[in-house]
């Protein structure tokens, strides 16, 4: 095993840019809404892009070494999550996600809840995070008569800053940002609000699935621990992930676990991932790399920021 990097699968959308190409060269022609960097869904799969297993499929891959890559709390299924890079450079729609009860019922699907950390922001950005001042009844009300934007919780934000999109909560991403996702490996979406463009919008499921209890919180501003050479600390605790950011100023030490994966995304900066049988792969700005669970000690050395995610 080593530290392994897939090919970057690119989405163009109506509110797609061209901000990725700041740190990505292999960037297509068109408005690139999406990369998927860490995928194995219906809609996207990743192809490992270096080392041994280049070529191979990441489903083919679970398939053939499963706990081996994965870890032995890998019961086997759906690869749990799906890492992303986003850029806007105009609005999305205004959207919910279902959980996972209600996923299965109606979309044989497992539901979805992500996290957002701004990798880029320009000035005056914003994010649609939970709505303000409404219950269901008046919330359906604004929509039925073209209010929606009253009751949405808009947010300038910089880079750093960090949310948990719980299922169930409202939300939109708007211009100008660069946002990494990681997310639960689902791809089902209900649009509330579009703003005039002509895509279909599914304000009933919508209703359904809201929490107008849920709040934003950036926990981005929370303090990192110091150590020798870097610092750490926890962004988001849920069951269907956790994410740790770290701030590398040297050198990192750090060992796999046998009972899962970890998932690094660099956010800033760059460097090199060292493992035990000096097999050394790069990550820059925008790359994800999967640490298999057997890959034993390893080093990251560089001056860069990473997001850790792991079950």
């Amino acid at each position: 095993m080593y530290p392994i990097k897939f090919k970057n699968l690119y989405y163009e959308k109506i509110w797609g840019g061209r901000d990725l190409e700041e740190f990505r060269e292999d960037l297509p022609e068109g408005n690139i809404g999406e990369s998927w960097d860490i995928a194995c869904h219906p809609n996207g799969m990743s192809i490992v892009d270096n080392g041994k297993f280049k070529g191979k499929r990441f489903d083919e891959l679970i398939k053939e070494y499963g706990k081996k890559l994965l870890g032995q709390d890998f019961e086997g299924g759906e690869f749990p999550l799906l890492v992303k890079l986003i850029n806007s450079k105009e609005k999305l729609s205004v959207q919910v996600h279902p959980d996972d009860e209600y996923a299965k019922r109606v979309e044989n699907s497992m539901g979805k809840t992500e996290a957002w950390y701004v990798v880029e922001a320009k000035e005056k950005a914003f994010l649609i995070v939970g709505t303000k001042d409404c219950d269901k009844e008046t919330f359906k009300k604004a929509i039925e008569e073209g209010r929606t934007e009253e009751y949405l919780n808009k947010i300038q934000v910089k880079k750093g800053d960090c949310f948990l999109i719980k299922s169930g909560l409202v939300h939109s991403i708007c211009e100008g940002v660069i946002i990494a996702e990681i997310q639960q490996n689902s791809d089902i979406t209900y649009r509330i609000y579009d703003y005039g463009r002509p895509r279909e919008i599914h304000v009933e499921k919508s209703l359904d699935v809201i929490d107008f209890n849920l709040r934003a919180i950036n926990t981005g501003e929370d303090q990192l621990d110091k150590f020798n050479g870097y610092s750490k600390g926890v962004l988001c605790h849920i069951k269907y992930f956790t994410i740790e950011k770290y701030i590398i100023n040297k050198i990192l030490e750090e060992k796999s676990n046998v009972s899962k994966f970890h998932i690094f995304t660099c956010v800033d900066g760059f460097g090199t991932i060292i493992s035990e049988d000096d097999t050394i792969v790069k990550i820059n700005k925008g790359d994800s790399i999967l640490i298999p669970a057997t890959l034993g000690k390893y080093i990251i050395k560089g001056k860069l920021t990473l997001l850790k995610s792991y079950i």
